[in-house]
């Protein structure tokens, strides 16, 4: 018989260190017996010398088919050993506990199997990984923009998905692509579950554990498919490749309407469900959304210095291009402004994103420590109703302060919320225990959209 699938498959050779140990990703033809998952005795023909192919996903093929084990899958299942291509070997060393084996064809599997060739398990040390992730760009490039990283250093400490609202060339893109710089290193549970992801997805590029948070830039004429996940074979989509990490839309009224709306449910459940006749996938889809936009088609609505040249009516059309539904899911508008000349003119570096990387993680930890018994919980953001309230608290300055910003604004019951969770990050980054008015006076600003100066 010809094997040419990519499998993993439990063998039985003469290695008694190595007797339950799984073969991964085998094919060609020469012959030489081994056990599948029960002991049927099944015969494969398979070539000696043929080199053993690159497995497009050790770390996570799917594990409904009894022969697609992957290495956690092994460890659980009590296996001793994984034996992997040698390309994969770094890859499937991330998981504790189980030698991993890499060897670069079947004579050395044979060789190995029946102990006349030595191969010493894979070694991956986390730490010494870490240590090489070099964060860049830097914000320190950014000039003035105060407030702006003001909002973006509150988004990373509470996990908060923003909207960047501003005419061309304010630096929204600039600043966005730096947003993942202030987010805190990734744990190892965080960087073994994107790394499978993107395992999946063939995308590791020989890389054995992702250890910088991902970055996914789509261009606005992607598909719904391609932005969710899908096809004949489901695969993971753009947002749940940004898992733990950004997902930047750039130009979000020039995205399709069906694109942006079929992100709703993900962006609340932080998990996509991909169904087919037969099975259903579910990826994991906990991105931060960071997006931006023209007020208007000429880019200069609300400019402080030039006049739109837009027509009646033209301005809340394009602004209707974003639903208000995808809105409300977006926790901070932010308003950007064109740079000073005095800000662009100044020698000195602003405040680089180590520093501001450090505030997001003090607070985080007070975050870690808030949700320490809620399971799955990690920041503000993902608060459910029950947490939200118990976590939350305001005094009556502070009732009256956002009943007063609710009726003015006509804000929905979904916005309220968002409010209280900016503004409980807004207390974390201040170490304050509780919600004081001006925490909840910041929130409020950052809801730009629905304010009237937005209508036209």
């Amino acid at each position: 018989m010809k094997v040419t699938e990519t499998k993993t498959t439990a063998v039985n050779f003469d290695n008694s260190v190595y007797t339950n140990t799984y073969v991964s990703n085998y094919s060609g033809e020469t012959e030489f017996k081994f056990s599948d998952y029960g002991d049927d005795g099944s015969e494969y023909k398979l070539n000696v010398n043929v080199s053993i192919e690159t497995a497009r996903s050790i770390l996570a093929e799917l594990q409904k088919d009894i022969e697609n084990y992957d290495a956690i899958q092994a460890k659980k299942e009590g296996f001793k050993g994984f034996i992997v291509p040698q390309a994969n070997a770094q890859e499937a060393a991330v998981v504790d506990d189980i030698d991993v084996i890499g060897v670069n064809d079947i004579g050395e599997l044979v060789d190995f199997l029946n102990n006349e060739l030595q191969i010493k398990p894979h070694q991956f040390v986390y730490e010494d990984q870490q240590a090489l992730g070099v964060y860049m760009p830097d914000f320190a490039e950014v000039k003035g923009q105060l407030n702006i990283k003001r909002a973006l250093e509150i988004a990373a400490a509470g996990g908060h998905n923003v909207l960047l609202i501003g005419p061309p060339g304010a630096g929204k893109t600039m600043l966005a692509k730096r947003m993942s710089t202030i987010l805190p290193p990734l744990s190892k549970d965080e960087a073994l579950e994107t790394t499978k992801i993107h395992s999946v997805a063939g995308k590791l590029n020989g890389v054995g554990l992702m250890m910088q948070r991902p970055f996914r830039s789509p261009h606005h004429s992607i598909s719904d498919v391609a932005l969710v996940g899908g096809g004949q074979y489901p695969q993971p989509g753009e947002i749940s490749l940004a898992h733990n990490g950004v997902l930047f839309l750039d130009e979000l009224p020039e995205f399709k309407r069906q694109v942006l709306e079929v992100m709703r449910q993900p962006m609340e459940d932080r998990m996509v469900s991909i169904s087919r006749a037969k099975f259903s996938v579910d990826y994991p889809a906990g991105f931060m959304l960071v997006a931006s936009m023209n007020p208007c088609p000429c880019g200069y609505f609300n400019h402080p210095e030039k006049e739109c040249s837009c027509g009646p009516g033209i301005v809340q059309r394009y602004l209707n291009k974003v639903s208000g539904p995808l809105l409300d899911r977006i926790d901070l508008h932010v308003e950007v402004t064109p740079v000073e000349f005095e800000d662009l003119n100044k020698k000195e570096p602003g405040e680089p994103s180590a520093a501001i990387r450090m505030r997001v993680m003090q607070a985080r930890a007070i975050q870690a420590n808030r949700f320490e018994q809620a399971k799955g919980l990690y920041c503000n953001a993902q608060m459910q109703a029950s947490l939200l309230r118990k976590s939350c608290q305001i005094d009556k300055a502070g009732t009256a302060l956002l009943k007063n910003a609710m009726d003015k604004l006509g804000l929905s019951a979904r916005a309220y919320d968002r409010i209280l969770k900016v503004s409980r990050t807004i207390a974390d980054l201040a170490s304050s225990d509780k919600i004081e008015a001006e925490h909840l006076a910041e929130a409020i600003q950052y809801r730009s959209l629905d304010r009237e100066s937005w209508e036209a």
